[in-house]
């Protein structure tokens, strides 16, 4: 069999790549290819060197796992014998934190620590500033990477070191990490208070992660510690929520701050170490001193006051925050009360909508349900919910996430598959009273949500939360039916549900109604935050919730995108039970409405072998009238609208 030229010649160049691919790879630090492959290369004519070099495997084409691997005879062999393109992307996987970028050969072997690869590049012209997928200079990567010889070399060939990337992150901000670094680029130009996309400056970093030199370093460049973040942290703020001690007394020595805010950041500070470190010595040490400081900063006897005043809270069991020693003091051995002090300090420093304030009104409730304290966990996640929904609305994923938390606790405690104090057997939980009011929390805002989403630009996330949030919604009212006992608890749960029922709010992707959804297995509520993603819990179909929707006006016969029915949905077989598609019918729904695929309940419901209803006796002679006038396509112009919707409901 003969082979063509032209395919012996394909054969050869893809074993030479594939080669070429290998020897990149594999070869010892400092090697050359071998005479073989040099020697094939060769053979073949320029364009065509250069376009077996230019072939890419796993995103990356030769000289890119040159540059990467460092071998720098290599590089050059394929730039000048090759002509290999010397700015073709490829990926790169940080090693550090496992991102991959599209970025040059040049910014590759900036992040590998290749200086010689970087010389030879850079000889043969390569573009210095040339920016990965994120915005990021060869430099500014090389910085992150604390390669202090290569950022000097590239600063020497002109680097631009205040060029940030797409978040605002600048070559500064990338090297707190190293005083001689810092040193170095401010030397050079640096802009000490340049900030990114959170505000953020270096010295903001460089006290997040404790650097104290650094941050000496900066303040000594004037850097300045009064700048705030997007969530309002100075520098004095910022070393209070990382517990900073080195950098705070620095700061409280060398900066100049009014009696109050030294008051204000002595407590924050005493809530770092609660909150995050558990040391109650600390914490008392640094509560005391803000004490003192009000105490000694009085005006006409009466001690600094703490500024904002906040209302008394329930989920803070309607405590105030201590004003004198005596009260502290008093209070010094009681872990319950101090854990209240600290969620108080923080939300009144911080402000409700600080992410930290939330972070831990959702640790401090995490651990009171790992203590078996629910109700004290309820309290406080229901706080957090509320912030959410008041700072984001339901459409954000966290809001989300909490009301997940939140629900997944609830339902499960509701269905006793949580360990419980023996002195809380006996008690409701969780309370008809917290089900009605994350009920009106959650449901106020389903249908301004609904209608920003049907305006452009909609994003997948957002759409992802309003369904996960409507599922929330139908498990509250399953938890409004648990947990209603009394004939006043009963007016106030049909007044609700009525209300919403009359919203007929609908999921996005299916335009499932609230009874469809409680007709469904499929609604259930995925939370990680105490167990796996895989342990889900089924509560639909549930009939005293359908039952309860249908009383307060759901409409029976209301169809979905696919043109189904919410007996459709029950008389599937993960859905079938007897008394639930009698309840339905007994309310009015249609047997014989088809859906999208001509599929009506009656025909599902007869395929069961587990159905002992007689499908025949809830099929009346105007349902047969209406398949009748639908199957011969009788004209029906002069129907009254009443009986047109009635026929509407037999077509498919």
């Amino acid at each position: 069999m003969w082979i063509s030229t032209t395919h012996r010649c394909t054969f050869s160049m893809d074993q030479l790549f594939h080669d070429l691919i290998n020897e990149c790879k594999y070869q010892a630090p400092g090697a050359q290819l071998t005479y073989a492959l040099r020697n094939q290369l060769e053979k073949y004519k320029q364009e065509e060197r250069k376009e077996i070099v230019s072939r890419m495997k796993d995103g990356c084409a030769p000289l890119f796992i040159a540059c990467k691997r460092g071998h720098v005879d290599i590089v050059e062999y394929l730039i000048q014998t090759c002509d290999a393109d010397i700015e073709q992307r490829g990926k790169y996987e940080v090693p550090d934190d496992r991102s991959v970028h599209c970025v040059t050969p040049l910014w590759c072997a900036a992040v590998s620590g290749n200086l010689e690869v970087i010389k030879c590049l850079i000889s043969h012209g390569a573009d210095i500033n040339a920016v990965s997928d994120s915005g990021s200079t060869p430099v500014r990567s090389a910085c992150f990477m604390t390669h202090m010889d290569i950022v000097s070399y590239l600063v020497e060939k002109g680097a631009d070191i205040l060029k940030a990337n797409y978040n605002g992150g600048t070559c500064l901000i990338n090297s707190v990490q190293s005083v001689e670094l810092c040193t170095f680029l401010l030397e050079h130009g640096a802009d000490v208070n340049a900030t990114d996309i959170q505000n953020k400056t270096a010295l903001h970093y460089a006290i997040q992660e404790h650097r104290f030199h650094t941050t000496k370093l900066l303040l000594e460049h004037n850097a300045d510690p009064h700048l705030r973040s997007r969530y309002n942290d100075d520098a004095l703020q910022t070393a209070c929520l990382k517990g900073a001690i080195q950098i705070f007394e620095y700061l409280v020595e060398k900066v100049s701050y009014p009696p109050e805010r030294l008051a204000d950041a002595n407590e924050l500070m005493g809530s770092t170490f609660f909150d995050d470190h558990n040391d109650t010595h600390m914490t008392l040490q640094f509560w005391r001193a803000a004490t003192a400081i009000r105490l000694v900063n009085s005006v006409n006897e009466t001690p600094l006051p703490k500024r904002p005043v906040l209302p008394k809270r329930e989920a803070y069991k309607n405590a105030t925050e201590f004003s004198a020693m005596e009260e502290l003091n008093s209070i010094s051995h009681d872990v319950d009360a101090l854990r209240i002090q600290s969620l108080l300090i923080c939300e009144r420093i911080l402000g409700a909508h600080h992410k930290d304030t939330l972070f831990r009104l959702m640790f401090r409730g995490a651990s009171y349900a790992d203590a078996l304290r629910y109700q004290n966990c309820i309290d406080l996640w229901h706080r957090a919910l509320e912030i959410r929904v008041e700072k984001d609305s339901i459409l954000y994923a966290d809001t989300c996430f909490t009301a997940q938390a939140l629900l997944r606790l609830m339902v499960d405690l509701n269905e006793k598959r949580l360990d419980v104090m023996i002195h809380n057997q006996e008690k409701q939980q969780p309370r008809f009273c917290d089900v009605v009011a994350i009920f009106k929390l959650l449901s106020s805002q389903l249908t301004e949500a609904r209608e920003l989403l049907e305006k452009r630009p909609v994003h997948k996330r957002q759409k992802d939360s309003y369904e996960r949030i409507l599922k929330c919604v139908t498990h509250l009212i399953y938890l409004l039916v648990e947990t209603v006992s009394s004939d006043d608890e009963k007016a106030v749960m049909y007044q609700i549900v009525c209300a919403l029922v009359k919203q007929n709010p609908r999921s996005i992707y299916t335009e499932d109604t609230l009874l469809h959804l409680c007709v469904s297995s499929l609604n259930t509520i995925n939370s990680t935050y105490f167990t796996s993603i895989d342990d889900i819990h089924t509560i639909f179909p549930h009939l005293d919730v359908v039952k309860l929707l249908l009383d307060c006006g759901a409409s029976v016969d209301d169809r979905n995108i696919l043109r189904s029915t919410p007996l459709h949905i029950a008389s599937s077989a993960y859905n079938f039970q007897n008394a639930l598609i009698q309840l339905l019918l007994d309310y009015g729904a249609h047997l014989d409405t088809p859906n999208r695929t001509g599929d009506t309940p009656a025909r599902l419901i007869c395929a069961n072998p587990l159905n002992n209803i007689a499908v025949v006796k809830h099929i009346s002679l105007q349902c047969q009238a209406a398949q009748a006038i639908c199957k011969y396509g009788i004209c029906t112009k002069e129907l009254p609208i009443t009986l047109s919707d009635f026929l509407d409901l037999h077509r498919d």
